[in-house]
C-alpha cells in the first residue's frame, strides 16, 4: 500500500506518466530498503502484522476474513441471550473439535469444563491439533476448519458473491448467511450430530448418530433416521453387523402405531416437550410445559432420551426415553453375551459359559469362545439357560418340534451355536441360531440351549459379570496423539532466525508489489498477460484460456440466441458466471472494447451485472453474473410463477429499462426485450440481460439514429421496424408491453391466437378485439392465464393488462415512457394492497 500511494498517477491513468512513476518507484524502493535495515524492530513488527491472520474475540457472529483461533480461549461465539457457546472443545490429549454447547454446565459435576453439554460438532471424527488450528470464514463465503498442518479438516463448501457472516442463535443454530439478502448458505440445524434441539427440523436428509462413549465423542454405532419406507427408525450399525431395533422389527408398521403413507419424512420437537413425526410417532415429555431447556439425544448406549432442566445450570432430567429396558437395544453388550437390567443397579453384561471378554474395556466388542468350533460326532452338549433370548439369525423356525428333534436338528448343522426352544400359542417352537447377538434376559416360557464342547460343559451355571472389568466404554478416555517435538534452539539463535526470516519476507513482498505494479502498468499486449488485468473501467479482462478452463471447454450450455451462446462457468475466485460467446462479429476490437466499457459502467439492481470480457483474436466474450432461476421464459413455460411474482417481475423489468433509457450516462436501447432476456435471481428478482450491444448512442444522437436491419424477435418487435420509421426508446416500450401481455394471459406472442370465428390473429390484435377500456375488469376471467386456476390478484392483473395495452399502441407517440410505466405500476400496486 505504501508503494501505491507514493505513485498516485497510477491510480488515475498509468500510461501518460510512466517515466515519472518509474523514478518514483525506484526512489521508494531505495528509501524502503534503508528504512528497514535502520529499524529492525519495525521490520519484525511489520512481518508479524503481515503474516498474522485476523482473529475474532467473543461475540455472537463472525465476519468474512476473520477466524477463531484454537490457542485463544476467548475466541468463541456466544449467542445473544447467552444460551449457547460455539468454540473449540477438548476431546482428548491435545485433540479438539469445533462444537456448540449449552453455556451453563450441569451442576451435577464439579468440573464444569468436562460437564459441558455438547449439542453439535463439526469434526468429531477428525479432531484438530491444540496449536495453530483455526476456524476461518473466507471472503468467498466458505467456512473452513484447518489443522496445524493447514489441511482442511472440515468445510461448508459454500460461496457467496456478497459479504457473508456466521452467527450463533439462541436456538443453538449456527447460521452462515448472506449479509445483504439474508439468504442462508449453511446452518448446523441441517446437519445434526447426536442431538435435536427444540424447533430444529428433522428431515429425510438428517441422521442422529450417537457418540462412541460418554467421553469419546467420535461417531458411535447407533443411528436415528427416516428409512426408505418413511418410518423413523433406530439402527445398530456395528463393526460387523447392522440391524433395526426400533420400532419393534417383529411387528409390521401399523402394529407399532406407525404409518408409511407419508413421504414428507419430517419430525419436530417443540419447546414445550411435544414431539411429532410424519409417521405418526408422537410423545409428550413427562414435564410438559414452558420455561424448560430441552434436548433430544441419541446416547452412546443406543437409547433416545429427551432431557430437560428447569433453569440453566441445573442437572439434566430424563423426561422421556424410547426404551425403559436398555437391554433390548441391539449390540449393547456385543456378541456371545447377555444383558441384564435392574432399575436399582443399572445394566450389566455377562459372557456366555465357555466365552470370555474380547476387550476388557469395551463390552460392545462382545465375547469370544475359549474353544474351537469344530464339533465331531458325539462331542457336543447343550447347556440350558433360562429366560434368555437372542435376536435374529435363526437358521429356520420349526413348529411342533419335540426337544429331541430340535437338538438333533442343531447337531446336524455345523454353524449352529445353540437353539431357542419356547412354548407359545399352544405349540413348541424350535429356532436354531447361527449367531448369538443382542442377548438379553426375557420373561418367556422356554429356554435357550447353548451348544458347547464336552470339555467346556458346566454342571451348574451362575452367569455373573466378570469381576474387576469395565462393564462399558463410558469411562474410557481416548488419547488422540497431537504432540509436537520441541526443538532445542537457543534464544539468540532463534532471534537471529526470526530476524532473517522477517527481512526476507518483507523484501519478497515489496519485490512482488513493485513487480506487479510495473507489470500491470507498462504491459502493452494482452497476449503477454497470464490471468486477468484490472482495466480502466473497473471490471476484468479475461484471457480466452482462462474462460475455457472456467467453462470446462465450453461444455455446459445454458442459453442460446441470435447474439451468441451462453455457458455456465466457475471463475478462479469460485464465482459462478454466465459466459456469453458472441457470434463472430464484423466490428473491430476498438469498437467492441468501447461498447463493453459502456456496459461495464451500467449499474442497476434490475440489470444484469457484467464482470468482464475477453477480446482475444477473433473471440468476443462477455462475462456476467449467473442467475439461479434462469430466464422468465423458462418459468412461464413451467407455470411456477403466481400472480404476485409476475407483478413484481413486471415492475422490476420496467425499472431496469427506465434506467437504460433515462438515467445512465449513455443512451442505451435494448432492441430485443423478450422473456428470454429477463433473468431471475434466487429471490425471483428480475434482471434485464443482453442490453447495450444492439445499439449504444449518446443522447445528442437521438434524432439521427438509424439501423441497417430489423432487430428483435418476431412477436415482440414494434411497428417502427417494419415501416422503417425512426427508432427511439419506444421500441423497447412496445416489446415490454408484449412481454407483460404474455405474463398475464399465458399466451406466447410468437404464435398466432385463434379467435372465436376461427381466424388466426396476433396476440395484441386478439386482445384489442376482445376488450375495450370499459369491459377489461368484467372479461378478465376469459383471458387470464389458466395456470392461475382462479387464484390471482384481480386488481394487479387488471393494472398490468391496462398498462400493457397502453404500451403496445401502434402510434409510438401514444405509448408511455418506461419511467411513466414504473410510476403507474407502483402507484396502483400500493393502492391494491
Amino acid at each position: 500500500m505504501l508503494c501505491w500511494y507514493k505513485c498516485p498517477c497510477l491510480s488515475v491513468s498509468p500510461y501518460p506518466y510512466h517515466i515519472n512513476c518509474v523514478r518514483t518507484l525506484n526512489s521508494l524502493s531505495l528509501s524502503l530498503s534503508v528504512f528497514f535495515f535502520m529499524d529492525p524492530l519495525f521490520l519484525i513488527l511489520l512481518s508479524f502484522a503481515i503474516i498474522s491472520p485476523t482473529s475474532s474475540s467473543t461475540s455472537d457472529s463472525l465476519r468474512e476474513g476473520s477466524s477463531l483461533s484454537i490457542e485463544k480461549p476467548e475466541d468463541v461465539l456466544v449467542s445473544a441471550g447467552g444460551v449457547f457457546t460455539a468454540g473449540f472443545h477438548q476431546v482428548g490429549n491435545n485433540s479438539y473439535c469445533f462444537a456448540i454447547w449449552f453455556n451453563e454446565p450441569s451442576s451435577s459435576s464439579p468440573d464444569s469444563h468436562q460437564n459441558l453439554t455438547i449439542v453439535w460438532m463439526a469434526n468429531r471424527d477428525q479432531p484438530v491439533n491444540g496449536k495453530r488450528s483455526k476456524l476461518t470464514l473466507q471472503r468467498t463465503g466458505n467456512l473452513i476448519l484447518t489443522d496445524a498442518a493447514q489441511s482442511h479438516v472440515w468445510t461448508t463448501t459454500t460461496n457467496s458473491l456478497s459479504p457473508a457472516g456466521l452467527s450463533l442463535h439462541d436456538s443453538g443454530n449456527l447460521v452462515l448467511h448472506n449479509l445483504n439478502t439474508k439468504v442462508v448458505l449453511w446452518q448446523s440445524f441441517d446437519s445434526p450430530t447426536d442431538t435435536l434441539l427444540p424447533l430444529q427440523p428433522f428431515t429425510r436428509t438428517a441422521t442422529l448418530i450417537s457418540t462412541r462413549s460418554h467421553s469419546n465423542f467420535s461417531s458411535g454405532f447407533y443411528k436415528l433416521f427416516f428409512d426408505n419406507d418413511n418410518l423413523l427408525r433406530l439402527l445398530f450399525d456395528g463393526p460387523e453387523i447392522s440391524s433395526v431395533y426400533w420400532p419393534n422389527p417383529a411387528y409390521v408398521s401399523w402394529d407399532n402405531a406407525r404409518s408409511t403413507y407419508n413421504s414428507s419424512r419430517t419430525a419436530l420437537l417443540d419447546s414445550l416437550g411435544s414431539f411429532v413425526s410424519s409417521d405418526n410417532m408422537t410423545f409428550l415429555a413427562a414435564d410438559y410445559g414452558a420455561k424448560w431447556q430441552r434436548r433430544l439425544t441419541i446416547d452412546f448406549d443406543g437409547n433416545v432420551r429427551l432431557y430437560s432442566r428447569k433453569m440453566p445450570g441445573e442437572s439434566w432430567v430424563v423426561s422421556w426415553q424410547a426404551f425403559s429396558d436398555p437391554c433390548v437395544i441391539h449390540g449393547i453388550c456385543g456378541a456371545n453375551s447377555v444383558c441384564s437390567y435392574d432399575p436399582s443397579s443399572g445394566r450389566k453384561c455377562s459372557c456366555l459359559p465357555g466365552y470370555q471378554m474380547q476387550n476388557h474395556t469395551d463390552w460392545s466388542l462382545g465375547c469370544q469362545p475359549e474353544f474351537q468350533f469344530s464339533y465331531g460326532e458325539g462331542e457336543s452338549l447343550f447347556q440350558q439357560l433360562s429366560q434368555i433370548e437372542f435376536y435374529g439369525y435363526d437358521y429356520n423356525e420349526y413348529q411342533s418340534y419335540s426337544y429331541g428333534d430340535c437338538e438333533k436338528r442343531c447337531l446336524e448343522l455345523d454353524n449352529c451355536k445353540g437353539f431357542q426352544y419356547t412354548f407359545a400359542s399352544g405349540v413348541y417352537n424350535c429356532n436354531p441360531k447361527t449367531q448369538l447377538l443382542s442377548g438379553h434376559r426375557w420373561n418367556t416360557q422356554g429356554y435357550f440351549y447353548l451348544r458347547l464342547p464336552k470339555a467346556h460343559f458346566f454342571s451348574s451355571i451362575d452367569m455373573q459379570p466378570p469381576t474387576n472389568l469395565g462393564l462399558s466404554c463410558m469411562g474410557v478416555v481416548v488419547d488422540l496423539k497431537r504432540e509436537y517435538i520441541k526443538n532445542r534452539v537457543s534464544k539468540p539463535v532463534k532471534f537471529l532466525l526470526w530476524f532473517a526470516c522477517g527481512v526476507g519476507v518483507v523484501e519478497v513482498i515489496c519485490i512482488i508489489l513493485v513487480w506487479g505494479l510495473l507489470s500491470s502498468t507498462f504491459s502493452k499486449s494482452n497476449e503477454d498477460i497470464h490471468g486477468y488485468l484490472l482495466t480502466a473501467t473497473g471490471f476484468k479482462m479475461f484471457s480466452y484460456a482462462e474462460l475455457k478452463t472456467a467453462t470446462r471447454g465450453f461444455s455446459e450450455e445454458v442459453g442460446r440466441g441470435a447474439g451468441g451462446v451462453v455457458y455456465k462457468g466457475v471463475l478462479a475466485d469460485q464465482r459462478v458466471a454466465a459466459i456469453k460467446v458472441l457470434n463472430e462479429a464484423n466490428q473491430g476490437e476498438a469498437e467492441f472494447l468501447a461498447e463493453a466499457s459502456t456496459i461495464g459502467k451500467v449499474n442497476h439492481m434490475n440489470l444484469i451485472e457484467m464482470w468482464g470480457y475477453c477480446s482475444e483474436g477473433k473471440h468476443r466474450i462477455l462475462v456476467y453474473e449467473y442467475m439461479e432461476h434462469g430466464s422468465l421464459a423458462q418459468k412461464l413455460a413451467s407455470n411456477v410463477l403466481d400472480s404476485e411474482k409476475r407483478f413484481e417481475i413486471a415492475v422490476g423489468t420496467a425499472k431496469g429499462l427506465a434506467y437504460l433509457h433515462e438515467e445512465c450516462l449513455e443512451w442505451v436501447l435494448h432492441c430485443d426485450v423478450k422473456p428470454q432476456n429477463i433473468l431471475l435471481d434466487s429471490n425471483y428478482q428480475p434482471k434485464v440481460a443482453d442490453f447495450g450491444l444492439s445499439k449504444l448512442l449518446n443522447r445528442d444522437e437521438l434524432k439521427n439514429s438509424s439501423f441497417s436491419r430489423i432487430r428483435g424477435t418476431r412477436g415482440y418487435i414494434a411497428p417502427e421496424w417494419v415501416y422503417n420509421l425512426p427508432i427511439t426508446s419506444k421500441v423497447d416500450v412496445y416489446s415490454y408491453g408484449v412481454v407483460v401481455l404474455e405474463m398475464v394471459t399465458g399466451r406466447n406472442p410468437t404464435m398466432d391466437v385463434e379467435s372465436s370465428n376461427g381466424e388466426q390473429r396476433r396476440l395484441t390484435m386478439w386482445l384489442r378485439d376482445k376488450l375495450n377500456e370499459t369491459d377489461i375488469g368484467s372479461r378478465m376471467g376469459e383471458i387470464i392465464d389458466p395456470s392461475f386456476a382462479g387464484k390471482y390478484d384481480v386488481e394487479k392483473m387488471e393494472i398490468l393488462l391496462r398498462v400493457a395495452l397502453h404500451c403496445v399502441e401502434e402510434d409510438r407517440d401514444s405509448r408511455p415512457t418506461m419511467s411513466q410505466v414504473v410510476e403507474r405500476l407502483l402507484v396502483h400496486g400500493k393502492e391494491s394492497q
